[in-house]
């Protein structure tokens, strides 16, 4: 969907957009800055902390980079380049875990029942800027780096009627 802004008259093309990002003329705004023109992906998304609280995120790819952005006050948290992240991980089994590795900074843990059309979102968006595709990897047990210096591993169990998580730091 094409819709033209207050800020400019160029659109800013959105597809899998579920939370209606021309209504947040301060997400428009973030991204017009930045130079963005397509967003691939915007969702809210829980977002775990270094110390393993969860907050509720406003989650945008787009043809340049992530951003994780504050729905309350929709304050830009965290943008990342998408040529700095490495890869994605994810489990085999059904949850909704997702994390994305950026070796330059910290890694990204969320969570989102639309984990699938994010990792898809990631690959257009990385095939567009770069021309490869990201590399997936899928796996029941993983690291990440919740922190510049701390690593946590994180662990997906089936279990009777469901999927249990933990996570551990190393």
């Amino acid at each position: 969907m094409a819709m033209k802004d207050q800020i400019n008259d160029e659109p800013i093309l959105s597809k899998r957009d579920y939370i209606n990002i021309h209504s947040h003329p301060n997400l428009i705004k973030i991204l017009r800055k930045q130079g963005d023109q397509e967003v691939l992906f915007a969702d809210k998304v829980l977002k775990f902390t270094s110390s393993g609280k969860m907050k509720s995120r406003i989650l945008l790819i787009t043809d340049f980079a992530i951003y994780i952005v504050d729905p309350e006050l929709d304050s830009l948290k965290r943008r990342i380049a998408l040529a700095a992240v490495d890869k994605l991980c994810l489990s085999k089994l059904n949850d909704n875990f997702l994390a994305v590795i950026v070796p330059s900074e910290y890694d990204l843990l969320l969570a989102s029942a639309r984990k699938m059309e994010i990792v898809i979102a990631f690959n257009e968006a990385t095939m567009k800027s770069s021309d490869y595709e990201l590399e997936v990897v899928s796996s029941n047990r993983f690291e990440y780096n919740a922190a510049s210096d701390l690593v946590k591993e994180i662990e997906f169990e089936e279990v009777e009627g469901g999927v249990k998580t933990r996570i551990l730091r190393k």
